[in-house]
């Protein structure tokens, strides 16, 4: 896990991933708001879901969208949290569907990405 570029040092396809996090996260009115992007270059985002019978983080909900329209993996994914920068989320998801090394950004809830990394082997 390394510290991550400053926002505006992100790709566009990166940046494009925080801005869908952050407005999912602000619509949705939750803890985390997360976006991925397939290998194909589409993009799913998702805000986290606790319900009494589901709870969900919001990168679970993003892999479970892109496997239900049929995605072959991710080439990204970006979490926005509350959680502070001492807390890596669960990238267990993510790497079920993509494999190692997929990057992984996640920042702050306004869209200050503080850390990177990248799924596990």
């Amino acid at each position: 896990m390394t510290h991550a570029p400053e926002p505006a040092d992100l790709s566009p396809e990166d940046a494009k991933l925080v801005t869908l996090a952050r407005a999912t996260r602000v619509r949705a009115r939750a803890e985390e708001g997360a976006a991925v992007r397939d290998l194909d270059g589409r993009t799913y985002a998702a805000a986290s879901v606790r319900l009494e019978h589901l709870g969900l983080s919001a990168l679970e909900a993003c892999v479970a969208m892109a496997v239900a329209s049929a995605a072959a993996g991710l080439e990204a994914a970006v979490v926005l949290t509350d959680a502070g920068p001492d807390s890596v989320p669960d990238l267990g998801a993510v790497a079920d569907l993509a494999g190692p090394g997929v990057p992984v950004l996640v920042g702050e809830p306004g869209g200050r990405i503080h850390t990177r990394t990248t799924t596990g082997t």
